[in-house]
């Protein structure tokens, strides 16, 4: 592919230590909130955004957080400012959103102005870009109806109306959110209840796992300062380059349609609401793909590239879960199944007792968990050496000319399922 955002970026940040899948999913969050609304794809009644949910996912010290902030500096340094703050709840963030400040500080006058002269109808678009790379203090635990409220956010045309605390309203002209956060599989299980694996909100986010590269750098150099820039001008450039409606080449056409009668799929039944909503996610990668070198028509090539990144995001998004669910011992049973994957070789039973025996009242528990994951194909047993082994899969290329590995990083295609 010629020089683009992408190959710059993933080359700017090659000789770091966060997963070169991680700096790939910051630069499309990047590029798709500094688009906002200004470039988009009429899809039928609907018009698709460039906005996206996504969470990086990934153990402690995966560089979840260094990945995120090297991308919230770029963006504020290009100037972009629309970034929320980095702890809100439901009301501070629509008050946010619509440019009010704190809800305290809306007053009785404010709110009868509103009413005398206008609902927010002639007010500008209103955006947000949610870079919280410990997610779970920006949002909290459990938050039912901040998820339920950004789950509607994600596609939202016109006014949304809303009342916020002490029975105050709040008008917001054609909402744009976008997320980009940080989490652990645990921390995950915490900020959402599993109820949510139904609900509108999981089918719109993508979980980006990403592994430890093997890169330890204790005393990394200072950027160089012409490279840095040259970032900042690139994204500045796509900015004020591509913006109006997305035009699709005949090809290009062609392909989505394959893809959308091919309809694939995520391999496990929790992501059953996600690929629903599948072809969006994917229209909405190729309006980045294409602005990523300066362009506002997708071709052919630009469909390939969006399908392979989504593709190959898919196939890590089970393991992004973990096990989450509703199952007794879910988050001991994630734990588990770490451990053997990130084993140099065959794990033993004592060996993992000894990291879970503080989470189990008895080792008849671990054996059941370690029964259950067999079955579920999740591991193997190696009863020469009575230990237990990753059941890792080799990357599924899908279907001829829908997807092309080659477009990734060696990193990303070394990545294990």
């Amino acid at each position: 592919m010629p020089e683009d955002f992408f190959s710059s970026y993933l080359h700017y940040t090659s000789d770091a230590e966060p997963p070169a899948v991680f700096q790939r999913w910051c630069a499309i969050a990047g590029i798709g909130a500094l688009l906002g609304r200004q470039f988009y794809f009429q899809h039928g009644f609907k018009t698709i955004y460039p906005n996206i949910y996504c969470m990086l996912i990934g153990s402690p010290g995966t560089r979840k957080s260094t990945s995120i902030k090297l991308m919230r500096s770029f963006l504020t340094q290009a100037g972009y400012t629309t970034i929320a703050a980095e702890k809100s709840t439901k009301e501070k963030f629509m008050l946010d959103l619509a440019g009010e400040g704190n809800p305290d500080e809306v007053s009785v006058d404010d709110i009868l102005d509103r009413n005398l002269f206008g609902n927010g109808d002639d007010k500008p678009d209103s955006e947000m870009f949610i870079m919280a790379d410990e997610f779970n203090d920006f949002f909290g635990n459990g938050n039912i109806e901040f998820i339920s409220l950004l789950g509607t956010l994600w596609d939202f045309n016109g006014v949304y109306r809303n009342r916020i605390k002490n029975g105050k309203s709040v008008d917001i002209p054609n909402p744009t959110v976008s997320i980009l956060g940080g989490n652990t599989p645990t921390g995950f299980s915490l900020a959402f209840p599993s109820d949510i694996l139904g609900q509108g909100f999981f089918s719109r986010i993508l979980l980006i796992h990403g592994e430890p590269n093997g890169k330890r750098i204790p005393f990394p150099p200072a950027p160089d300062a012409s490279a840095t820039q040259r970032i900042i001008e690139y994204l500045r450039q796509i900015k004020s380059t591509v913006f109006g409606p997305a035009q699709l080449t005949p090809a290009a056409k062609g392909l989505l349609s394959d893809i959308y009668i091919f309809d694939p799929k995520v391999d496990d039944v929790r992501f059953a609401s996600y690929s629903n909503r599948r072809f969006d996610h994917l229209l909405k990668l190729c309006l980045i793909v294409a602005a990523n070198r300066l362009s506002s028509e997708i071709t052919e090539r630009d469909v390939v590239y969006a399908n392979t990144i989504l593709s190959h995001a898919e196939q890590y998004m089970p393991r992004a879960l973990g096990e989450f669910g509703k199952a007794r011992n879910s988050d001991v049973t994630h734990k588990v199944l770490e451990i053997i994957y990130r084993g140099p070789g065959i794990v033993k039973m004592k060996d993992i007792w000894c990291e879970v025996h503080t989470d189990l009242e008895k080792m008849s528990m671990l054996q059941d968990i370690l029964i259950g994951l067999q079955q579920a194909d999740k591991i193997q047993t190696v009863p020469d050496a009575g230990g237990f082994l990753p059941n890792r899969k080799p990357l599924d290329a899908g279907k001829k000319g829908m997807v092309d590995f080659n477009l990734l990083t060696q990193e990303e295609r070394n990545m294990k399922v």
